[in-house]
């Protein structure tokens, strides 16, 4: 049997729920996944796991402090791995946008290809997907900042509950899980 380890980091809780869905997408094929939130739990080893998925949360252009700092601190082995990053980031909803293509592919670009190269992986997939907005629970700076893309959001994606927006394409991350078992 296969085994998974997925190690993310989370401002908000995006990532985690993300990682959520990857892990059952990967238990329901299985594989034997531990799922692990780097601000919670250090992981000891990894020397035991086919496949590692690290994923963050982007907030003010940057991945999570500990999910970074998992990258740091497991690098040499994790580039002798098969390993898929993943990100969730309000970009990843400029894909569909036709007139700032640009923004989506400049965000994957320098979230997952440059933090992939700064630790020398050759992930063998990356995940770049949309962002949760919750105006329920995000601090006072960061909704006020928020509040002048929020009827954009409300034009674009249904409120899953009041106040929040998930620009997530839910069906296209549980396919990027299952496109993971081939690469195991």
């Amino acid at each position: 049997m296969s085994k998974a380890l997925i190690v993310y980091g989370t401002r908000t809780g995006t990532a985690a729920i993300t990682a959520k869905d990857i892990v059952q997408q990967l238990q329901s094929q299985g594989v034997e996944t531990r799922v692990v939130d780097a601000k919670k739990e250090k992981v000891e080893s990894i020397a035991e796991y086919d496949l590692i998925v690290v994923g963050s949360g982007i907030q003010m252009d940057k991945w999570t402090g500990d999910a970074d700092s998992f990258l740091k601190r497991f690098h040499k082995e994790l580039a002798r791995k098969k390993v898929a990053l993943f990100v969730n980031c309000g970009s990843a909803a400029e894909a569909m946008n036709p007139h700032k293509p640009e923004v989506a592919a400049n965000a994957r670009r320098k979230y997952l290809e440059e933090k992939a190269s700064h630790y020398g992986l050759k992930p063998v997939a990356l995940g770049f997907f949309g962002a949760i907005y919750n105006f329920n629970t995000m601090s006072w700076i960061m909704r006020k900042g928020m509040e002048q893309e929020r009827p954009k959001l409300a034009a674009a994606y249904k409120e899953t509950e009041p106040g929040v927006y998930d620009t997530r394409d839910i069906d296209g991350i549980r396919e990027w899980a299952r496109g993971l078992l081939a690469k195991i």
